[in-house]
C-alpha cells in the first residue's frame, strides 16, 4: 500500500505548502510511492489522517511542523482506538521549529528526510495524552500557553524570533495560577506560573522546559514552578535555553519529575497547548497520562 502524506501547507507560515513541489519529487526518488492530501483549514490533519488509516495506507507521514504532527497523531488513533496497532509513522519536517524532529535527532534536511522514511526502519516512541488529546513532543499551562496565543498575534516576524518576542510579552503580563498538582509520588498546592509536559525535551524552538524528557522512557517528565517577580522571571528566561546543566529547573522556584500521571486542577481558567496547538483556551482542570512504546517512528 501507498504511503499518505498529510501536508498542512500553512506550516513555517506557508513555507511548506510553497516548498512541496520541491520536496515531493525528492521523496518520490528516495523510492516512496505516497499519495499526497492538503489540509485546508486547522485542525483538518486530524480527520484526513484518520481516513489515511481506516483506507489502510501505511506509513502516515506528517508534512509539516509540530501542530501538523500533534493532529496527524491524533488522527491516527482515532482512527483505530486505546488497543489496536499504528501504521508507521514519518515526519517531513517543514515547520518552524520541529522541535520533535531535533528532540529524535532526526534529519532536518529533506533529501535526508526522504531516506530515514524509505529505509522504513521503526522505533516505538511514547505518546502522551491530555484530557483524552494525543501529543508527541510537549504540552503545557500557565505561561507556556499564553506564549503560543501571543506569537500567533505577531505578523512582524518569522521562526524562531517570534517566539523569543512572545516569551517576552507573557513575562511583563506577571500572569499567574491557584493550583493543585497530584503525579504518582507527591502533591503540590499554591500558586504556579507555569507547568509544563515533555515527552521531548525541547519546545518553540529554544526553549528546554523539561530538559531530561525521554522519549522512550514510558514516563512523562514536568516542571512547574512560581515566580513573583518579572524582574527573576527574565533572569531565568535565558536558563530555559540550556539543554543540560544550568537549566532553570535547577533553581529553587522550579520543580521537575517524572510520572506516568498528572493531574492539575487550577481556581481560574488558563490556555492549554498540546504540541504547540492551543486546545483550550479557559482549562480548569488537566489529566495527563503516558501511553509508553504507542508509535511505530520511522527513525534512522
Amino acid at each position: 500500500m501507498a504511503a499518505k502524506v498529510i501536508l498542512n501547507p500553512y506550516s513555517g507560515r506557508w513555507r511548506a505548502g510553497e516548498s512541496w513541489h520541491e520536496v515531493a519529487p525528492v521523496l518520490r526518488d528516495a523510492g516512496v510511492n505516497f499519495e499526497v492530501v492538503r489540509s485546508t483549514k486547522r485542525g483538518e490533519g486530524v480527520q484526513l489522517a484518520a481516513d489515511a488509516v481506516r483506507a489502510g495506507f501505511s506509513p502516515i507521514i506528517a508534512a509539516g511542523g509540530d501542530g501538523t504532527i500533534g493532529d496527524v497523531i491524533n488522527g491516527m488513533m482515532q482512527a483505530v482506538g486505546e488497543s489496536a496497532s499504528l501504521p508507521s509513522f514519518g515526519v517531513l519536517p517543514l515547520g518552524t521549529a520541529n522541535d520533535l524532529v531535533s528532540n529524535l535527532r532526526l534529519p532536518t534536511n529533506i533529501e535526508d528526510a526522504c531516506a530515514v522514511i524509505a529505509a522504513g526502519e521503526t522505533r516505538y516512541m511514547d505518546l502522551c495524552s491530555v484530557n483524552g488529546r494525543y501529543f508527541a513532543n510537549n504540552a503545557a499551562l500557565g505561561l507556556e500557553p499564553l506564549v503560543t496565543v501571543l506569537q500567533e498575534r505577531i505578523t512582524s516576524l518569522r521562526g524562531i524570533p517570534r517566539y523569543l518576542v512572545a516569551a517576552l510579552q507573557a513575562i511583563f503580563r506577571g500572569t499567574s495560577w491557584q493550583a493543585q498538582l497530584i503525579w504518582d509520588s507527591g502533591s503540590y498546592s499554591g500558586p504556579i506560573s507555569l507547568v509544563s509536559v515533555g515527552n521531548g525535551s525541547r519546545t518553540g524552538g529554544l526553549f528546554y522546559m523539561t530538559p531530561h524528557a525521554d522519549l522512550f522512557d514510558g514516563k512523562l517528565t514536568f516542571s512547574y514552578g512560581y515566580v513573583k517577580s518579572r524582574l527573576r522571571m527574565l533572569a531565568l528566561l535565558p536558563l530555559t535555553m540550556r539543554p543540560a546543566a544550568g537549566n532553570f529547573v535547577e533553581q529553587p522556584e522550579v520543580f521537575e519529575g517524572e510520572t506516568t500521571r498528572l493531574q492539575v486542577k487550577l481556581t481560574e481558567t488558563s490556555p492549554a497547548h498540546a504540541d504547540g496547538e492551543l486546545f483550550d483556551p479557559a482549562l480548569f482542570e488537566a489529566d495527563y497520562r503516558i501511553h509508553p512504546g504507542r508509535l511505530p517512528l520511522l527513525i534512522s
